[in-house]
């Protein structure tokens, strides 16, 4: 298969990390198109426990959530932070959870590059719950942080390598 005839396979290999946004904003289609693609994320039994938070940079709540990452230049040139979280009431297995949350972000991301914006997944941003959660003005009871994602208009091109396939795979299979 030539995988530069298919969009999706294309959209995969083709996205990269964007850290430089312009000042332009997106649009709100843009922002709620990204949050849908979100949306149909796979989740174990469907449960769906993602909730979404959007943070423009003109919300009061766009610096304090800069302050809370040591990527900060990242999250004060964004158009948007969308924030995304688990709502705990609404979890079964925490592992499952956390990686219907990963494909949550994964499908952003992907809207994101299809609708030609610049997007970075935030994931240091984390690591202290109970201040980033505060400087959002959410409950730690409720949520749970899983990541920010910095979203602007590109201004620049991202760049990538990987490793190797071989280099992966635990071992070779017919």
């Amino acid at each position: 298969m030539n995988t530069h005839e298919n969009p999706t396979l294309q959209a995969i290999f083709s996205r990269r990390s964007i850290r430089t946004f312009t000042d332009a904003p997106v649009s709100r289609e843009h922002i709620l198109t990204i949050l849908e693609a979100g949306r149909w994320a796979p989740s174990g039994l469907n449960n769906q426990p993602w909730r979404f938070l959007v943070i423009t940079r003109d919300d009061p709540r766009h610096e304090a959530l800069a302050d809370c990452t040591k990527y900060s230049h990242i999250v004060r040139g964004a158009s948007a932070c969308l924030c995304i979280l688990l709502e705990k009431k609404a979890m079964y297995s925490a592992m499952k959870d956390h990686q219907g949350a990963g494909a949550c972000v994964q499908n952003m991301l992907l809207a994101a590059h299809a609708l030609g914006l610049g997007a970075v997944w935030l994931g240091q941003i984390v690591n202290d719950q109970a201040s980033t959660l505060k400087a959002l003005d959410l409950n730690t009871e409720t949520y749970e942080l899983q990541a920010v994602v910095a979203l602007g208009h590109p201004d620049q091109n991202g760049t990538s390598n990987r490793k190797e396939l071989a280099e992966l795979l635990v071992e070779d299979f017919v």
